[in-house]
């Protein structure tokens, strides 16, 4: 079988002997793979610094077709993340890979969630200046991965009875429930959070794909809101805690170059 060629972001990579590598890659082609790169890290490897996380470029696969590890035969570097200013915007790329890793499934192709995930991670590298639309550009692709793969929140009326939502004051948020919830649904429920207005109105101008991040800002008290909101959320789906967000929510230092 030859090997097919495609465009892959690095998420992952973990030592396999001497001079091999296990890379897991989310390809444009092919969806996430899991595969052994021989000898990545020889001087004179086929390889060529293409395996830092977060890069992206042209990958050469062998697909396996049973199970066991894709043979990577080849890369090459097209982009690499560059670590700028911003502690927040490296947290940030972080986050995309582990989501990227934990909410999709093996070899299943996603072209236009690797576009969303690509520009993100452009957007995210060598950032420097304010480290506020950060939250705004993290938000819109998580988004935009939960509505790609089939699990995308409801927030303009209940999820449950489909009924409207209160006009005023604060919204109830079912994390199990799959979204915000009416005030005849609320009770009884586990998981449920209180969204004040200004959040709810940034997390609907954030699920909407025609909207731009840009377009979107975000008071420091609503950032903090939208931010714990989609930590939670994220987490309830995975049934554990996110490695990243954590640290995220405690962004905003400067990072310095020597």
């Amino acid at each position: 079988m030859a090997a097919e060629k495609t465009t892959a972001i690095i998420l992952r990579t973990s030592a396999f002997g001497d001079t091999s590598s296990v890379v897991t890659i989310y390809c444009r082609d092919f969806g996430k793979l899991r595969a052994l790169a021989k000898g990545a890290w020889r001087p004179k490897s086929g390889f060529d610094g293409a395996l830092d996380l977060l890069s992206t470029g042209q990958v050469l696969v062998l697909r396996k077709s049973s199970g066991g590890l894709d043979l990577l035969t080849e890369a090459s570097l097209e982009s690499r993340f560059r670590v700028g200013t911003s502690l927040t915007a490296v947290l940030g790329g972080l986050h995309v890979a582990e989501l990227l890793d934990a909410l999709t499934a093996d070899a299943d192709p996603q072209p236009e969630l690797f576009d969303v995930a690509h520009a993100t991670v452009r957007r995210l590298s060598a950032w420097s200046g304010d480290d506020s639309p950060v939250t705004a550009l993290l938000v819109w692709f998580e988004f935009a991965l939960l509505r790609i793969t089939g699990h995308g929140p409801v927030l303009s009326r209940c999820a449950e009875c489909h009924g409207p939502l209160r006009a005023t004051g604060r919204t109830a948020f079912g994390m199990l429930d799959g979204g915000t919830l009416c005030d005849g649904c609320r009770g009884g429920r586990r998981g449920v959070v209180s969204v004040s207005a200004p959040a709810l109105a940034a997390l609907r101008l954030l699920a909407d794909r025609r909207v731009s991040p840009d377009d979107v800002p975000l008071p420091a008290a609503v950032a903090g809101e939208v931010r714990g909101i989609m930590t939670t959320l994220l987490s309830h789906l995975l049934g554990r805690p996110l490695r990243v967000p954590a640290a995220l929510s405690r962004g905003g230092r400067r990072l310095r170059h020597t």
